[in-house]
């Protein structure tokens, strides 16, 4: 008999309180003896987020606080924010807004339409957060859910290589873009890979699997893989190695994927991978280590940028146990947000340069604050990740929701607020704020915070 287990028993449902951790010495970044005041400013930013959401959105997919309109992604709405936003709910203690989530998903959703997604954001908000909610409550409808949409994205996989086209069509199963890179096709692993083990059918799981060997061995003899391959030749056509978007969760997924289902597989991927990220990305300066980009094949340095996207890295160093590393790391991740007040997407970290100022309320600083403070229990990085919250919501917050920044430096704001910012930004705030609140050891989340559980066959 197939046993699930419940994320019910995995959470402990005890408040936003929880026991305080041990006493530390005065950190580097200011003390926080206040976990749960801390913890109920996350939730009132959530409730400011969500209300407005409910507001001026309610039914699209992401809402757009300046002007206080609604937007969805395609011809029609895929309930982007409700479905991304539930298990965060759910984990905060909001149960009356999670019950209003839950009942417009169930009313609205559909996928049987006629109408092109892009594969790699469907699976990690809408697949990811329907078996995370599936496991959170067991309502079979989330599986339901779950399987027309992964059956509709398997044509997806039908190129000569085996690595997914970029989008497919959710009624025809009609692809395009064949120009795809190991972000978009490595970071399906999780979710194609639990709806296997959640139903039985190998079918998701063998597909994405089979992608992820694809890439990989098409790896330089340096063991590194580039920015944009093409699913049909198999042929590079970008070399830029680099942890960047694009790349970034590739390698997150290759750890993560051994870890939630024990395939010893990725475990040699991942450890190959990591070794020549440390040979030939890790970039060593006077301000700290950073991870660059370099020609694939040569090993040669191109440009020294890092950004938002590149702070996922802390984490996975983290959670693999390179402690020491992954520290120093987010030590520079953090320098990103002292110097301008809030992470630009992209910098020159030799010259200061600004190649891209925008901010739209990216999770990947506090996720690594929450990876260090529960793997060490040092309360520097709680510190740290409520510093980063509090300039999250000093320079972000308005009257109707959060809104992304055009500029970091002129603080311009843009209209919009993505749906990740509730999936992760907040989540991984709150955990970080009471990590009492979710087995930290029997959970594995995807790269959009979704909680994801060991099913034992």
């Amino acid at each position: 008999m197939r046993m699930v287990w419940c994320l019910f028993a995995m959470l402990l449902l005890t408040g936003c309180g929880g026991d305080k951790p041990p006493e530390r010495p005065a950190l580097a970044v200011g003390d926080l003896t206040d976990a749960p005041a801390f913890a109920t400013e996350v939730v009132d930013a959530m409730r400011h987020a969500w209300s407005a959401y409910e507001t001026h959105a309610w039914g699209h997919d992401a809402l757009r606080p300046l002007s206080r309109t609604g937007h969805d992604w395609y011809d029609t709405s895929l309930l982007m924010t409700p479905l991304d936003a539930y298990d965060t709910l759910v984990i905060m203690g909001l149960d009356e807004e999670a019950a209003r989530a839950k009942a417009l998903i169930f009313e609205r959703l559909t996928f049987d339409l006629d109408m092109t997604v892009q594969v790699f954001e469907v699976t990690i908000r809408h697949l990811g957060a329907l078996l995370a909610a599936h496991q959170l409550d067991g309502d079979q409808r989330w599986l339901d859910l779950a399987i027309d949409l992964g059956d509709r994205m398997l044509p997806a996989y039908d190129s000569p290589t085996g690595m997914p086209y970029v989008r497919v069509n959710l009624k025809t199963g009609a692809v395009e873009w064949p120009a795809n890179n190991p972000a978009e096709i490595g970071t399906l692993m999780l979710e194609f890979g639990q709806l296997s083990k959640l139903t039985g059918d190998p079918r998701y799981y063998d597909a994405a699997k089979h992608a992820v060997t694809e890439v990989y061995a098409r790896r330089s003899s340096l063991g590194l893989v580039g920015t944009v391959i093409d699913v049909e030749s198999g042929e590079w056509t970008n070399p830029a190695s680099h942890v960047g978007g694009m790349i970034d969760s590739w390698y997150e997924y290759l750890l993560k994927a051994w870890l939630l289902f024990g395939d010893a597989g990725f475990h040699d991927m991942w450890t190959e991978s990591r070794a020549a990220l440390t040979t030939y990305l890790a970039h060593e300066t006077a301000d700290g280590l950073w991870y660059g980009i370099v020609d694939m094949d040569s090993g040669e340095r191109t440009d020294t940028t890092f950004g938002a996207l590149h702070a996922f890295l802390p984490a996975v160093l983290a959670l693999d146990g390179d402690l020491e590393r992954a520290a120093r790391l987010q030590n520079s991740v953090y320098s990103m947000w002292t110097r301008f007040d809030i992470e630009p997407e992209l910098f020159d970290y030799t010259t200061g340069e600004m190649r891209y100022a925008a901010y739209p309320l990216r999770p990947e600083a506090i996720e690594s604050c929450y990876y260090l403070f529960t793997l060490t229990g040092d309360e520097r990085w709680r510190g740290m990740g409520r510093d980063i919250f509090d300039r999250i919501v000093r320079f972000t917050r308005v009257k109707h929701g959060f809104a992304h920044v055009k500029n970091v430096q002129t603080k311009e704001l843009d209209d919009a607020m993505e749906s990740f910012f509730l999936a992760e930004t907040l989540k991984y705030a709150y955990m970080l704020a009471v990590p009492s609140r979710v087995n930290f050891d029997g959970v594995i989340f995807n790269t959009e915070a979704h909680p994801l559980l060991p099913v034992i066959d």
